[in-house]
């Protein structure tokens, strides 16, 4: 779904079992003259060949131009990518089960989008839980921090992540301050999650992240309407319509946030 201009899709490694030998030796590149029609270029010197080659795989953004609308189409509808309406610049999976799978750390569609920036930066969860673990033994606080955030910046990111994919993962701020309960108003729920950050690489979804993840907003797109529905209401309304719905009775989420190299 994102093509082939997102850098997580097409990294792979070379495995060696019995290595031939070959000899190599060093010259100047302005002696070698490059065919680079095969690919259709037009450059003859060997750094004019790998620019031409490097800009047809990762393009530079046009001056104006819109990375996100290049990678994906937008739906207003369904399940799909949407704009989000509440932060600029910023696109959301919604729906029952929206084409947001990705295979990363080796894991086979292991792992889920729940939003891109026109950055060039995608904010992706674990499709499976990680396990029962406790947030802390005595604090509310993902700062101080919280044993969670210990394990999952330190132990689960050093021992269950390949190299490949810590390189991918970016330092990124997270909304960490907790929500008026039953928030009615989810501009201004984004904004008190946003007021308190926290700067790391591994966290947790926020509550507006969840809610945003479902197509029926006029039913489920505050914490309070989904509060006041009855329990059969909300599988169908909600659960129905949103794709993080069951999960966030069963298990954290793990949240990383990667560089797309668009």
């Amino acid at each position: 779904i994102l093509k082939n201009r997102i850098l997580i899709f097409i990294l792979g490694g070379i495995v060696f079992g019995t290595i031939g030998v070959s000899a190599a030796t060093y010259f100047e590149s302005n002696l070698v003259t490059y065919d680079n029609t095969e690919s259709g270029l037009s450059s003859t010197d060997v750094q004019g060949a790998i620019d031409e080659l490097y800009n047809e795989c990762f393009p530079p953004e046009p001056t104006g131009g819109n990375m996100i609308l290049d990678m994906v189409d937008l739906v207003t509808s369904g399940d799909g990518l949407y704009e989000d309406k509440y932060e600029e610049d910023k696109y959301t999976y919604k729906g029952a089960n929206p084409n947001n799978y990705i295979t990363f750390n080796g894991e086979k569609a292991g792992w889920r989008i729940i939003s891109i920036e026109k950055s060039g930066i995608i904010k992706i969860v674990k499709s499976d839980s990680i396990g029962k673990i406790a947030w802390d033994s005595s604090s509310t606080n993902w700062a101080k921090p919280a044993s969670l955030n210990t394990y999952l910046n330190e132990t689960y990111y050093n021992n269950k992540l390949t190299s490949t994919a810590k390189n991918m993962i970016v330092s990124h701020s997270f909304g960490i301050r907790a929500v008026t309960d039953r928030n009615n108003n989810l501009t201004e729920q984004i904004k008190e999650e946003n007021s308190v950050t926290w700067t790391g690489k591994v966290a947790l979804i926020t509550l507006s992240e969840f809610i945003r993840g479902s197509s029926n907003q006029e039913k489920c797109g505050t914490f309070a309407a989904i509060d006041n529905l009855t329990l059969s209401n909300a599988d169908s309304l909600c659960g129905g319509t949103n794709w993080m719905f069951d999960w966030v009775r069963y298990r954290w989420f793990l949240e990383v946030q990667i560089l797309s190299f668009i």
